[in-house]
């Protein structure tokens, strides 16, 4: 049986939680079942993801949950040399595509996105993004469409909950 994947977090699956269904007031378990994943290194995400995260206010519960509680291992260091080789092809096959237009293309080089799948093309992770597939745009340049040009596996947040097999169970209850 082969060893189960690494999850590696994008910006949006913290951030679409904090501001929905998985609230830290209403769903402390989806925050708490992130950790858990982590010590059993099953998830885990970028330095530059952290760096976007903590560009919040200073009194957002996201903001303060990154500082307090999130251990500084669980973000992955994306300096390494490889990593940045494999995201020049990334930023090279970016700029060389017509499809897109020069603003998709220069709001792309300032986020994330990019570095993440570098590190899961080199290391072999999954990625978990909120983001679905739009291979017909010319706006925005879309994670999965990336990792599926580069060959990287992609799934939602709900998928790796079920593969984690999360259960975010209400206490105190009766």
């Amino acid at each position: 049986m082969s060893e189960p994947p690494l999850f590696v977090l994008d910006a949006d699956v913290f951030i679409s939680a904090k501001n929905a269904y998985y609230a830290f007031a209403i769903c402390p378990g989806f925050w708490k079942a992130v950790l858990r994943a982590h010590r059993q290194d099953r998830a885990r995400s970028l330095d530059r993801i952290r760096n976007e995260l903590l560009a919040g206010r200073k009194e957002e519960d996201l903001v303060q949950w990154v500082k307090n509680d999130v251990p500084e291992a669980f973000f992955l260091d994306s300096n390494a040399g490889d990593v940045s080789s494999a995201y020049a092809d990334i930023m090279l096959w970016v700029q060389r595509n017509p499809q897109y237009f020069d603003r998709a293309k220069a709001k792309f080089a300032t986020e994330a996105d990019g570095w993440l799948v570098a590190y899961s093309m080199v290391h072999g992770t999954v990625v978990v993004t909120n983001e679905g597939p739009q291979p017909q745009s010319k706006g925005r340049i879309l994670l999965p469409d990336v990792c599926n040009q580069f060959g990287v596996i992609y799934k939602n947040t709900f998928v790796m909950l079920r593969e984690l097999e999360a259960q975010l169970d209400l206490v105190g209850v009766g």
